[in-house]
C-alpha cells in the first residue's frame, strides 16, 4: 500500500459538495475507488477518505456507499468512524442506510440499529426495502425483543413485502430464537419459495429449541424436496444429534456429508466433534481432532471437555497442557469440565493454577464455574475471596454472577450473606429470585421462601419451571404440604408452567415427608406422566423416614425396573429392614448388590482448612494427622459420654452384637473425623464446616449439636453439617460463640431450623431429630 500515500487532512466542520465533479479529474477521482478494496487498516481509508474530500468524490451517492461500507463492514471496521462518515454525507442513499443498520445489527448493541432504522423512517427520501427489513429483524433477534421483531413483520406486510423470501427467512430466525416455534414453523410454510437459507433457519430453530426429532424430519423432507443440505444444515443438525444423544445417527450424518461432497471447513469440524464429545464417543472424537488439518480454540476446549465428560482427566490435562494458546476460554474449559462433573475440588485446584500463573486474568465465566466448584465443596474461603475480586476488579454484578453468588453463601451455611448478596442488586430476573428461594428452602425457612415468591410476582417477574422446583422443595422441607399442593395447583392454569418430572417428584417427596404415604402412591397413579426414577426414589426416601416396609419394596421394584443398577435404591431399603432388624433380607439386598455388581457409593467427608479441602472415608487412616484426629475423637466421645450423650445404635445399618463394637463403628463415621480434623486445625474464632456428599447420618447430626454446647472441648467451638441429599443441598452454620445457626433463635425446634419443623426432620437425616427431642 505504499500508493497511498495521501495526506491526512481536517475533515471540514461544513463541507459543501461540489455542484459537479471537475471532468478532467474525474476519471483520476473514481481510480481512488478500488483502493478502497485494497485497504487493511482503518489508517489507509482515512487517506482515502480525505482525498475523497478535497477532490469531491465523497458526495457522489455511489463512492460514499462504498466507504460506508469499507468502513462499516470491513475486517478492520470500526463503527465509530462509519457513524462519523455517515454523518457527513448530505443525503445518504437507501444502500447507505441499510449498510450502517446492517453493521450495528451485528454489533454488541444492536439497539443503536434500531434507532438508526427510525431516523431513516424520518429523514430518507425512499421507504425501507426488501433489504432494510432482514437487519432489523436481526437486530430484533440479537435483543430477543418479541414485540419489536413482530412490528416489523406487520411493516414489512404493509409494505407489500410479506412475500419477500429474505424476509421471511429472518422472521423465522427471529421467531426461532425468541423460542416461538410455532410462529416460526407458521412463517417457514408459508415462504412460497423456500431456499436452502430457509430450510437451515426453520432446522436451526428446532435445534436450538431443543426439539431434535422436528429438525430431523425437516431435514429429511428437505431431501425429498431435491433442496441439497449445505455445511450451515449439517452444523444445526448434528447439534440436534448431540442433544438427541443419537451417536449412530451422528456417524451417519458423518458419513452423509462426506459422501455428498459437503464442504468440510473449521465450523463444520467442530460441530461433528461437539456431537461425538456429546454423544460420549470420545474416540470418535480423538479420530476426528487428529485429522483436522485448521484447529481453533473450540476445536481444543471440545476436545478437553470430551475427556472430561469421560472421567478421563490425565487426557483433559493433557490436552489443556498442549493447546497453542492458553487463554481464558481454555482455562474455563478446564474448569467448568470438572466442575460439572463432579469434580469441585479438581476445579478449585485448576483455579488456583491459573491464579498462579498470571498470564490471563479470570472472567465472569472463571468466577461462575468456580463459585459453582465452591458451593459443592462448601468451600467458603475461596468464594469470600471472589466476592470480594469481582468488587476490586470492577466487573458488573450481573445475574448470572448474583445468582452465583448466592447459591454458594447459602449452601456453605451463610444465608444471611446470601440475602445481603441479593438485597444489593437492583435488577433481579427470574434466575436470582429463584436462587434466593432455593437458599431459603434449604435453611428451612419455608414460609419466607413463599413471602419471596410473593415479593417476585409483585416485581412482575414471571416465575419459571426452576422457580416452582424450589418453592415446592420449600413447602416439603418445612411441612407446608397444603401450601405445597396448592402452588402445585396453580402452576399451569395460573401461571402458565407446565409441570415437569421435578415437580411431580417434589410433591411426592412433600407428601412421602409429612407420612401421607397412601396418598403419594395415589398422586403418582394419577399423574399425567410416566414415573420416573426420581418419583419412586422420592417415595422411597418417605418410606424410610416413617419406616413403612410394604410401600417401600413397591417403590423399590418400581425403581429397579428402571434403573436395574440404582444402588440408592438398594441401600434405602436395606436401611429401612436394618431399622426393623430384619437381618436375613439386609443380607439378601446386600448378595444380590454383589452378585449384580453393584457398589454402594462411600460416604465421603470434607473440610476445608486454610484453603484446602481435606477428606475422609468411614475409618480412615491415611490422613497425615491420623494419630492426632483418632486421640481428638477419644476425647470428644469421653467428654460427650461425661455430660449425658448416649449413642444412636440404631443408626447403625449393620449386624453387630457386641454393644462396644456398635459403639466403636458409629464413632468411625466420616463426618465425626472431619469433625475431629476441623477442631485440632481451626481456630476457636473459625466456624468448622463439614460436606458429605451422602446424607448425614442422624448420631453424626445429634452428636455435632452435643460439640456445639459442650463447654471445655473448644471453646464452645461451632460445627456445621452439609449432607447430600436428592434435593439442593442443606446446609448448616454454627457460630463459636454460642452454637445457635446463624440469624435463628436458640430454642425448641429451631436449633436445627432446616432439618425440622415442629417435629418433621428434613434432609441430611430420616427420622425426628435428635436435637429436637434431646
Amino acid at each position: 500500500m505504499a500508493a497511498l500515500s495521501f495526506p491526512v487532512i481536517t475533515f471540514p466542520h461544513n463541507p459543501k459538495p461540489n455542484s459537479t465533479l471537475n471532468n478532467e479529474h474525474s476519471s483520476s477521482n473514481f481510480q481512488l475507488l478500488p483502493l478502497i478494496d485494497q485497504c487493511t487498516h482503518i489508517k489507509q481509508l482515512k487517506q482515502i477518505h480525505a482525498q475523497m474530500l478535497r477532490t469531491g468524490l465523497f458526495y457522489d451517492p455511489y463512492s460514499a456507499s462504498r466507504l460506508i461500507t469499507a468502513s462499516a463492514l470491513s475486517s478492520f471496521s470500526s463503527l465509530h468512524y462509519a457513524q462519523q462518515v455517515f454523518d457527513q454525507i448530505p443525503q445518504p442513499n437507501i444502500y447507505t442506510w441499510n449498510t450502517l443498520i446492517r453493521a450495528y445489527a451485528s454489533s454488541s448493541d444492536p439497539r443503536r440499529s434500531l434507532l438508526v432504522f427510525l431516523q431513516m423512517l424520518e429523514q430518507c427520501s425512499e421507504s425501507p426495502n426488501k433489504f432494510t427489513y432482514p437487519f432489523v429483524v436481526k437486530a430484533a433477534s440479537e435483543m430477543k425483543d418479541y414485540l419489536v421483531g413482530r412490528g416489523f413483520h406487520g411493516m414489512a406486510i404493509k409494505s407489500s413485502l410479506g412475500s419477500d423470501v429474505f424476509i421471511l427467512n429472518s422472521l423465522v430466525h427471529f421467531y426461532g430464537s425468541c423460542g416461538d416455534l410455532d410462529m416460526a414453523y407458521q412463517v417457514f410454510r408459508n415462504i412460497p419459495r423456500k431456499d436452502v437459507v430457509s430450510w437451515n433457519s426453520m432446522i436451526a430453530a428446532f435445534a436450538q429449541g431443543n426439539f431434535p426429532e422436528e429438525a430431523f424430519s425437516l431435514f429429511r423432507e428437505m431431501e425429498m424436496e431435491n433442496v441439497k443440505p449445505n455445511d450451515v444444515t449439517m452444523v444445526s443438525i448434528l447439534s440436534a444429534c448431540g442433544k438427541k444423544l443419537d451417536i449412530e445417527f451422528g456417524r451417519w450424518l458423518c458419513s452423509y456429508i462426506e459422501r455428498n461432497g459437503i464442504t468440510s471447513n473449521l465450523t463444520l469440524n467442530n460441530a461433528m466433534l461437539d456431537m461425538y464429545v456429546k454423544c460420549g464417543s470420545v474416540q470418535d472424537a480423538k479420530l476426528l481432532f487428529d485429522k483436522m488439518l485448521e484447529k481453533d480454540v473450540v476445536s481444543w476446549t471440545t476436545m478437553l471437555d470430551g475427556y472430561a465428560r469421560s472421567g478421563k482427566y490425565d487426557e483433559a490435562q493433557h490436552v489443556f497442557n498442549e493447546m497453542p494458546k492458553q487463554d481464558i476460554a481454555a482455562w474455563n474449559a478446564l474448569i467448568s469440565s470438572y466442575e460439572q462433573n463432579g469434580k469441585p475440588k479438581e476445579a478449585l485446584a485448576v483455579f488456583h493454577q491459573l491464579q498462579l500463573s498470571k498470564s490471563v486474568k479470570p472472567d465472569q465465566i472463571t468466577l461462575v464455574s468456580t463459585l459453582s466448584a465452591c458451593s459443592q465443596l462448601g468451600a467458603i474461603d475461596p468464594g469470600r475471596w471472589i466476592h470480594v475480586y469481582i468488587g476490586r476488579q470492577g466487573f458488573k454484578l450481573n445475574c448470572h454472577l448474583t445468582t452465583s453468588l448466592i447459591d454458594m453463601y447459602a449452601k456453605c451455611g451463610e444465608l444471611e450473606k446470601a440475602i445481603e448478596v441479593f438485597n444489593s442488586v437492583e435488577k433481579k430476573d427470574v434466575f436470582v429470585w429463584s436462587a434466593m428461594i432455593a437458599g431459603l428452602a434449604m435453611h428451612g425457612r419455608g414460609k419466607d421462601a413463599i413471602d419471596l415468591f410473593s415479593q417476585m410476582l409483585q416485581a412482575k417477574v414471571k416465575p419459571n419451571s426452576v422457580t416452582f422446583t424450589n418453592i415446592l422443595c420449600a413447602c416439603s422441607h418445612t411441612g407446608l404440604v397444603e401450601e405445597g399442593k396448592d402452588l402445585f395447583c396453580k402452576m399451569e392454569p395460573v401461571y402458565g408452567v407446565v409441570p415437569g418430572v421435578k415437580h411431580y417428584s417434589c410433591m411426592v417427596d412433600m407428601l412421602g415427608r409429612s407420612g401421607n404415604l397412601k396418598e403419594a402412591v395415589e398422586f403418582i397413579k394419577k399423574m399425567p406422566i410416566a414415573p420416573t426414577a426420581s418419583i419412586w426414589g422420592a417415595l422411597l426416601g418417605g418410606c424410610k423416614l416413617h419406616g413403612n416396609v410394604e410401600y417401600a419394596e413397591y417403590a423399590c421394584s418400581q425403581l429397579l425396573e428402571l434403573d436395574p443398577r440404582n444402588h440408592g435404591a438398594y441401600v434405602l431399603l436395606s436401611n429401612i429392614y436394618a431399622k426393623r432388624n430384619k437381618w436375613d433380607q439386609v443380607s439378601r439386598l446386600r448378595k444380590l448388590m454383589r452378585d449384580s455388581g453393584i457398589k454402594k457409593e462411600p460416604g465421603c467427608s470434607s473440610i476445608e482448612v486454610n484453603g484446602i479441602v481435606h477428606e475422609f472415608l468411614v475409618g480412615d487412616n491415611s490422613h497425615p494427622q491420623c494419630r492426632n484426629i483418632y486421640t481428638k475423637l477419644d476425647e470428644i466421645v469421653a467428654r460427650l459420654k461425661s455430660s449425658g450423650y448416649v449413642p444412636n445404635k440404631s443408626q447403625l445399618l449393620q449386624f453387630v452384637e457386641e454393644d462396644d463394637m456398635k459403639e466403636q463403628a458409629l464413632n468411625l463415621h466420616s463426618e465425626k473425623l472431619a469433625i475431629a480434623f476441623g477442631l485440632i486445625s481451626t481456630a476457636p474464632s473459625q466456624t468448622i464446616r463439614v460436606v458429605k456428599n451422602l446424607r448425614v447420618c442422624r448420631d453424626c447430626h445429634s452428636r455435632a449439636g452435643q460439640v456445639d454446647y459442650l463447654a471445655g472441648v473448644r471453646d464452645a467451638a461451632g460445627v456445621g453439617l452439609i449432607g447430600a441429599a436428592p434435593q439442593p443441598v442443606e446446609a448448616l452454620s454454627f457460630d463459636r460463640g454460642g452454637g445457635a445457626p446463624k440469624g435463628m433463635a436458640r430454642q425448641g425446634s429451631e436449633l436445627a431450623p432446616f432439618f425440622h419443623r415442629e417435629g418433621i426432620f428434613k434432609e441430611g437425616s430420616t427420622e425426628d431429630c435428635p436435637r429436637c427431642s434431646s
